[in-house]
């Protein structure tokens, strides 16, 4: 449940603030998680952390009640990823800015973040401060990846416009590769797109042959770098 219990009081007048302070949601499945961070922001005097949710429906849920400034967003989480959620995120809350908190490095999560519309991308492991500072470079229109990520980030855009050009994928073997990379078994997708096991199989075998990869892991690799698994 969305907990709005630190709304900032009132105004800063008394303490002749006159900038509001950045109202922050916090999203991630671990209370003590949450709590660290709220901790960790409330130290800054211009930050406000206005609630917490612990999944992504929860999320979305507060960021149309509360719109949020900032929302802290995790990725993995039980049951939809904060990325699959965040075009509904910003659909419920068009005005407030999406910084994704993650423990994934590899530049394919970045690129699918922000594809999806996020404003940053800050690791879990990330210094007190710099999680600070990516809140209020987002807060104030800017992006922010920190720059060893966006270093690798750089070093591998040419990777996916590569496999583009070579990409033969018919549509239907983009159907099945996007399935693929979401762990499904052939049967499975064999149902889903009302198709024979064996066609699934077959196209499957073309789409070994075609991208070169040879394990599931490659496979889901390939589908992130590409866009595959971006929301529809």
């Amino acid at each position: 449940m969305v907990d709005p219990d630190s709304i900032a009081a009132a105004s800063c007048e008394s303490a002749g603030v006159t900038a509001a302070p950045i109202r922050v949601l916090i999203c991630d499945d671990h209370g003590l998680v949450r709590a660290g961070l709220r901790k960790l922001l409330e130290s800054d005097a211009e930050v406000d952390v206005v609630g917490e949710a612990g999944n992504a429906e929860q999320a979305i849920e507060g960021s149309q009640a509360i719109t949020p400034d900032v929302l802290l967003l995790d990725i993995v989480m039980p049951g939809r990823s904060g990325i699959d959620a965040l075009p509904d995120i910003l659909q419920a809350a068009p005005e407030t800015k999406v910084l994704v908190l993650s423990m994934q490095d590899d530049p394919a999560y970045v690129r699918q973040a922000f594809a999806a519309g996020a404003s940053g991308y800050v690791l879990k492991d990330a210094a007190d401060a710099e999680l600070v500072e990516a809140v209020h470079a987002v807060a104030g229109g800017r992006q922010y990846v920190h720059p060893v990520i966006g270093a690798r980030l750089a070093g591998a855009v040419a990777v996916p416009a590569k496999r583009a050009t070579s990409d033969k994928l018919s549509e239907r073997e983009h159907d099945v590769l996007r399935l693929l990379a979401l762990g499904h078994t052939n049967h499975e997708i064999a149902a889903q797109l009302s198709i024979s096991v064996r066609t699934a199989e077959t196209h499957r075998a073309r789409i070994i042959q075609k991208l070169g990869v040879k394990t599931r892991a490659e496979i889901v690799r390939y589908a992130l770098a590409a866009g595959e698994l971006a929301p529809r």
